[in-house]
């Protein structure tokens, strides 16, 4: 029977889309794992009134079991409320009901009181620092069946972006396409032709001193139609991290990354950047930086001539060349 393997009440808060959406498919899957036959009815909680609650609720005439699923929780009448709170303290044996709500102080009510009923709760709230997005990342491969260090999860948030849903689906898809264990060629393998990796790419090479490796990078990713604005503004983002790591001083990575507001894994790759520049060459490559951030961004007249020259003015300048 479902009741006896799943909570009764669920309650989804949070106001991330993704993780809500993923946390209700969770729910229904486990319940059809055990009745494949299951009635899922999904509804918009502000709609919904309390006699249309109740027939939801009401006993089938044949004992079929269903999951019930209300979203948008935090917008339900106070009537409604009422009457969700009422059916919590005593929910029927046939029925798993999965309420949503975005957290906030709206509907408060019947969150708290979903939680007092003892409702499962499943926390979706966005995330935004950098530091739980790692997280994130390392947690979607492990989940996959797969292992990747923190540097490697931050090189996946350097090539993918903070999209959750997409991050979760290169995850799953990395750890499928490896045995397992995720190293930096498996992500550059599997994302060649990103304009966000190609861009990062570009810059590794050029804050490296590798002149021609950094023109090659930089030729291929225009032949394959990605634009200069990420890879111009790659190659800010890595002079300026370099230039900001280096500012800090010596130190232990994760203190700098404390203080500066960076991952740990990025303060490490530009520690190791930084070996060869001096504050000389450092100011030399921000000027270019800076230069081709403005012309690629609609001051050039030829935007691929102005990459070429920023790459090789940053490539040049590490070690005085």
């Amino acid at each position: 029977m479902v009741q006896r393997a799943l909570p009764s009440l669920h309650l989804v808060l949070g106001d991330d889309e993704f993780l809500a959406s993923r946390a209700v498919s969770e729910v229904i899957a486990a319940a059809r794992t055990i009745e494949p036959g299951l009635d899922v009815r999904q509804l918009e909680a502000p709609s919904l009134t309390p006699p249309e609650l109740d027939e939801l609720f009401s006993p089938s005439l044949f004992g079929e079991r269903r999951v019930v699923v209300l979203r948008a929780g935090q917008d339900a009448s106070k009537d409604l409320t009422a009457a969700l709170l009422g059916y919590a303290a005593n929910p029927a044996d046939e029925v798993v009901l999965v309420v949503t709500h975005v957290g906030a102080a709206k509907g408060k009510a019947l969150a708290d009181g979903l939680r007092k009923a003892g409702a499962a709760v499943a926390t979706c709230a966005k995330i935004t620092k950098q530091r739980e997005r790692t997280a994130f990342v390392r947690a979607e491969i492990t989940r996959a069946g797969g292992h990747c260090t923190e540097e490697i999860a931050g090189l996946i948030l350097d090539t993918v972006g903070n999209d959750l849903r997409e991050l979760a689906s290169v995850c799953s898809q990395l750890v499928a396409d490896t045995p397992g264990t995720i190293d930096k060629d498996a992500v550059t393998r599997y994302h060649r032709g990103r304009a966000e990796v190609t861009g990062f790419t570009v810059a590794d090479a050029a804050m490296a001193g590798d002149s021609a490796g950094a023109l090659e990078a930089l030729r291929w990713a225009l032949s394959v139609g990605v634009d200069p604005v990420p890879i111009a503004d790659a190659l800010a983002d890595g002079v300026r991290t370099v230039a900001r790591v280096t500012g800090a001083g010596r130190g232990n990575a994760y203190q700098i990354a404390g203080s500066l507001g960076m991952p740990p894994w990025k303060v490490e790759r530009a520690q190791r950047q930084a070996r060869g520049w001096t504050p000389p060459a450092l100011a030399t490559a921000m000027r270019a930086a800076a230069d081709v951030n403005g012309q690629v961004k609609g001051g050039a007249d030829d935007r691929v001539y102005a990459l070429e020259r920023a790459v090789l003015a940053i490539a040049e300048a590490r070690g005085g060349r």
